[in-house]
């Protein structure tokens, strides 16, 4: 199927342009230190200019002694409560734990049993779309990619919302609720419409059940047959848990906060946050480790044995296999240095399923991927770096042992940041104040006019 406009501009056309455009945007990295310009908001050590407060989320990943940045082990904390106590907690009691996460996120602290049971009943009744929706703005117009759709969906709600520029408290508490019950609905019909359009498959839209956790609904809407075990939607809620927020300054938060620094509405704000995350170097990163692994798995005679992974990881660094890129995907962090704690989790509560649903060859291959970087970056780079696996190496293995599609990997990622988003929305509403205006320093020298018969 093809409903693609066609573009009128050719080729060549398009050539003559982009030499046009080089002339005259390239800018000379030696400028940058020269006006003491941090590129990408970014210290001489790596480390993140600040750029604002929050008492959302905290990131840890290093300290700072005498000057000199140190690596740690990583800690994650919502809230002030660490990422690990929240998670073993809820594997303790043997019960869901995103909405308890969305709860602590959006009000500021632990849930009780009634407000749990309230938030879980809020979120159950706003999981329908409004009459229609599917219909007119995802079936009419199918698309290739999840994250796009998904996004365009958030603006037309907008059209169906009928206070929808009220950035009363109130009112953005309202949005952000239903916003997070909607985007697994809003997933999966994408989905299945791109089932139909582009891979010829039949699609099926099953009706949705009030009682189920985020977790269970998500499952329950992409498989047939709608059966799953409790240990596979356990799995998934700890994804979701570990994905819902990353501190103020990943990205896509960072994105939704300058939109909403604007004075502008819910749904334009939601929206920059999934065009971010879409992005190969956020989000979309859990997809190129999964290219990374199948590339792996395919050309290695045994992809467990360390010598021979170790030589492809050489190739990689080298830019003589993988993407050409020389990056080793699922490796490294902003922050982290010594450990993710996010990778850790998944890794610890993954393992158990990966061998039982056959997956251990893929599971020891990826440790071997852990194990080895530092090792190949040094002896091909020259450099002893301090770096650990990242959440997305371990990530894309948890979904494909569950047997989720490629496609739903960074839209997933989505349906559980949301809420991280919604959180920081709200916060910089709140306490924000004044609208996001960093500086640019112009390096364009000053020119005169010609008048078009003068110019060459």
């Amino acid at each position: 199927m093809s409903n693609c406009y066609i573009s009128p501009i050719s080729m060549d056309a398009l050539s003559s342009l982009c030499h046009e455009l080089d002339k005259n945007n390239s800018i000379n990295t030696k400028d940058y230190q020269k006006y003491h310009v941090k590129r990408g908001l970014r210290n001489e050590d790596g480390t993140g200019v600040m750029a604002g407060l929050t008492r959302i989320c905290s990131v840890e990943g290093y300290y700072i002694l005498d000057g000199e940045r140190l690596p740690k082990e990583g800690k994650l904390s919502y809230r002030g409560y660490d990422i690990n106590d929240i998670v073993n907690g809820c594997i303790e009691n043997n019960r869901f734990g995103f909405e308890e996460v969305v709860w602590l996120l959006l009000f500021g602290d632990l849930p009780t049993e009634n407000q749990l049971i309230a938030l879980r009943e809020v979120i159950a009744e706003c999981r329908t779309l409004p009459e229609e929706f599917i219909e007119d703005m995802i079936m009419k117009h199918p698309a290739r990619d999840i994250m796009n759709k998904m996004a365009r969906s958030v603006m037309c709600l907008y059209s169906y919302d009928e206070n929808p520029d009220d950035t009363s408290i109130p009112n953005v508490l309202r949005q952000s609720l239903q916003l997070i019950a909607q985007m697994p609905t809003i997933m999966n019909a994408a989905y299945q419409v791109k089932r139909r359009a582009f891979y010829d498959k039949t699609m099926f839209l099953h009706p949705i059940k009030k009682e189920q956790s985020m977790a269970e609904y998500i499952l329950n809407q992409l498989r047939v047959d709608k059966k799953f075990t409790d240990e596979e939607a356990k799995l998934l809620d700890i994804c979701l848990m570990l994905h819902a927020d990353h501190g103020g300054g990943n990205n896509s938060t960072f994105s939704t906060r300058v939109l909403t620094s604007s004075g502008t509405d819910t749904y334009s704000a939601i929206t920059a946050g999934f065009g971010s995350l879409k992005g190969p170097k956020h989000g979309g990163a859990n997809l190129r480790v999964a290219r990374q692994m199948d590339e792996i798995m395919s050309t290695l005679a045994d992809p467990t044995d360390e010598s021979q992974v170790k030589d492809h990881l050489v190739k990689v660094l080298n830019k003589e296999a993988g993407d050409g890129s020389g990056l080793i995907y699922g490796m490294g962090h902003a922050v982290y240095t010594l450990s993710d704690p996010r990778a850790v989790i998944l890794k610890a509560n993954a393992k158990k399923l990966a061998y039982e649903k056959g997956f251990e060859k893929e599971f020891k291959t990826l440790e071997n991927i852990e194990l080895l970087t530092p090792q190949v970056f040094a002896e091909v780079k020259g450099v002893e770096k301090v770096m650990c696996a990242n959440v997305d190496l371990y990530s894309g293995l948890v979904y494909k042992v569950l047997g989720i599609p490629e496609d739903l990997y960074t839209p997933i990622f989505a349906v559980s940041r949301i809420a991280g988003w919604c959180a920081h929305r709200l916060e910089e509403l709140t306490s924000g104040g004044k609208i996001m205006r960093p500086a640019y320093k112009s390096v364009s020298k000053t020119r005169e006019f010609k008048q078009i018969d003068e110019r060459g």
